[in-house]
């Protein structure tokens, strides 16, 4: 990857749109912000369909392959002629994905009638490979919930036709977003969960590759054993791999997942990397993931049909937590940049690999991940006292000095490649505008921005980027 720096901001974090940032106007607008900034790179999390029952998490998603309907931009379906007015729809401080998704199904029954018609929508519908297993399983799911819990009806015709137009949508908003950030020079990294949800699509069709019964119940379970975030471990709850299965069909499920997130982003960043060496399974009934098992995976393989049917794997390794020598094996292989996150460098160690002066060049340096406190809730509600006297002065950060502005010059003067901030450290936010919190539930992924940054947030993060060659 390209020497540069970039933000970390998913989607649904833009300011403005509909209860829950969009595609539209304000994602333009970022793209601009970070030009200006002359950032590299801009980082999302995974875009796929997302639905309440999972907190609308974008790791637990319905579909390896859609994309959330409730990104698609009601500013941008009017400019396209798919509705003649926007619907009253206020923007709301924390995302409200149920609200959302009420307001735009209504506009896409609406424009439906109208995009029956169009010779593009009928060429996406028939040459879109998922989109009928997709739109099936989301009109079921509808009316009678997740599989296997269907009777023998079939769903009506028009709720599949809506969410085959709604992927329409979506797709041709996210293709326009992406090229206009291209032509800004900036390439956009995306996110790949390893599994995808028991509720979803993929697994409903392709239950052959999972370690379920043919009814739908788990024999096991994915999840990490006790780590920095949880000493009980998490129970992620997602059905493994049944790999004898996916080797025996030449893993063309997977060349297909890995094809498609390539051609949506600029880069892919595999989520869990340490699971292509070897998973943690746990058996199914389990309340917590610490009765688990290592198992081992055939990520070596999966990588090598990978390059040679997709060419260059512009991918990313995220190996964080329980790390052995065949995960770094691996991703040396294959010459994957692995990633360094500077919240875990202050134990004392100076061997620590998350310090800079550890890091390699070959690698994306984080303030912090999706799943971490931000800097400053860190400093102020998690470090140890010992941890905060070895980053001020590791970082020759002054009493009066953001502790953000700290972190985010460490990562830049890194030698690793690629350097990458949260948004909400770029504005000095705490723990108030934390993503995520591993192994909780409630208030998870409803973080969003306010606004776009000032004039002075803009100076300062381009002036690092560009004194450290970024």
């Amino acid at each position: 990857m390209l020497r540069g720096a970039g933000v970390l901001l998913h989607i649904t974090s833009l300011p403005g749109g509909c209860y829950v940032g969009d595609l539209g106007p304000e994602a333009y607008k970022f793209a601009e912000f970070l030009a200006e900034a002359e950032q590299t790179y801009w980082q999302t999390l995974p875009i796929n369909h997302s639905v309440p029952e999972y907190e609308n998490s974008p790791y637990s998603a319905v579909s390896s392959f859609a994309g959330d309907p409730k990104l698609i931009s009601l500013d941008l379906m009017k400019r396209e002629g798919l509705i003649d007015q926007v619907p009253d729809c206020p923007t709301a401080e924390r995302a409200d994905y149920a609200a959302a998704w009420e307001v735009k199904k209504k506009a896409l029954e609406k424009a439906l009638r109208r995009g029956k018609k169009l010779s593009d929508y009928k060429n996406f519908a028939e040459s879109t490979p998922w989109l009928e297993d997709y739109a099936y399983y989301m009109a079921m799911r509808d009316l009678y919930g997740p599989w296997p819990k269907w009777p023998r009806k079939e769903p009506p015709g028009e709720l599949v036709e809506l969410y085959k137009f709604a992927q329409f949508v979506f797709w041709r908003q996210w293709r326009e977003l992406k090229q206009y950030v291209n032509s800004l020079g900036i390439f956009l990294i995306g996110d790949l969960p390893i599994y995808p949800s028991l509720d979803s699509a993929d697994v409903w069709r392709h239950r052959r590759y999972f370690k379920i019964t043919e009814d739908g119940a788990p024999l096991y379970v994915a999840g990490v054993p006790p780590d920095y975030f949880s000493p009980t471990g998490q129970l992620w709850g997602n059905p493994v791999y049944n790999w004898d299965a996916l080797r025996a069909d030449g893993y063309r499920w997977w060349l297909d997942r890995l094809r498609h997130a390539l051609s949506v982003f600029d880069y892919v960043r595999l989520d869990h990397f340490r699971g292509y060496a070897a998973y943690w399974e746990v058996p199914a009934g389990e309340k917590t993931a610490v009765r688990g098992r290592w198992v081992p995976a055939p990520g070596a393989e999966l990588l090598e049909k990978a390059r040679a049917e997709l060419g260059e794997l512009r991918l990313i390794a995220e190996d964080l937590g329980y790390i052995t020598p065949d995960v770094v094996e691996l991703r040396d292989r294959f010459g994957l940049p692995g990633m360094r996150v500077l919240q875990f460098a202050w134990d004392g160690n100076p061997a620590n690999e998350h310090k800079p002066h550890n890091h390699v060049k070959n690698s994306v340096v984080y303030t912090g991940t999706h799943d971490n406190n931000m800097a400053v809730g860190w400093y102020q509600e998690e470090a140890t006292p010992r941890a905060r006297r070895e980053f001020r002065e590791y970082a020759k950060c002054a009493s009066g000095e953001g502790v953000n502005w700290c972190f985010i010059r460490l990562a830049h003067m890194s030698v690793a490649d690629v350097a990458i901030v949260p948004m909400q450290d770029v504005l000095g936010l705490g723990s108030e505008a934390r993503m995520n919190k591993p192994g909780t539930m409630g208030g998870n992924w409803r973080w969003r921005l306010a606004k776009m940054p000032d004039a002075a947030v803009l100076r300062r993060l381009r002036k690092l980027t560009r004194t450290y060659g970024r």
